[in-house]
């Protein structure tokens, strides 16, 4: 039996179609990924601390609560308008620069997406850092679903950014005035 030529068209078409997805594809989760840099996490010198960004390089932040908890408490999606959290794909473990000392890991959501950890404690953005170099979610404290949040710039140890010195006038309350 021959096959059609344009059949042959067709399928090599779709065949190369679905492999250019594949390769762009953020693995269905939700929040945000890693840039194209090859690492899920790099370092960025803001505000003279050494901290962690996404491949955007927006600072990555977590909660001191969740950092206790080793698990994620930012669930409901008013949380997450506010700290989205860093995502990988399935089967993908997270990777860093060598001057990040602490350990990546990853963390279940109830989505079924994996967030990235450090020293256990989940990854975020902030949606009030707009641009790369800000760290304005640092000492945020909120309250989501009867939680209580405070929230920290990641550090490469994974220890407490140092405040930077009166570059967050809104300290707090939630307000996120920016």
């Amino acid at each position: 039996m021959t096959i059609p030529t344009h059949w042959l068209a067709v399928a090599g078409f779709s065949t190369l179609a679905l492999v250019a997805a594949g390769c762009s594809s953020s693995g269905g989760s939700s929040g945000s990924n890693a840039g194209g840099s090859g690492t899920t996490v790099s370092v960025q010198t803001v505000s003279g601390a050494k901290v962690l960004v996404d491949g955007s390089g927006r600072s990555l932040y977590f909660s001191d609560q969740e950092k206790m908890a080793h698990k994620v408490l930012c669930e409901s999606s008013a949380c997450q308008a506010i700290w989205t959290p860093l995502t990988v794909p399935a089967g993908q473990q997270p990777t860093g620069p060598g001057d990040v000392t602490g350990v990546l890991g990853t963390a279940p959501r109830p989505d079924g997406a994996r967030q990235v950890t450090l020293n256990g404690a989940p990854l975020y953005t902030f949606e009030f850092d707009h641009s790369s170099g800000q760290l304005n979610g640092d000492q945020q404290k909120d309250s989501f679903d009867g939680t209580d949040f405070t929230w920290d710039a990641a550090t490469v140890s994974g220890a407490v950014a140092p405040a930077p010195a009166s570059s967050n006038p809104y300290s707090g309350g939630g307000g996120y005035d920016y």
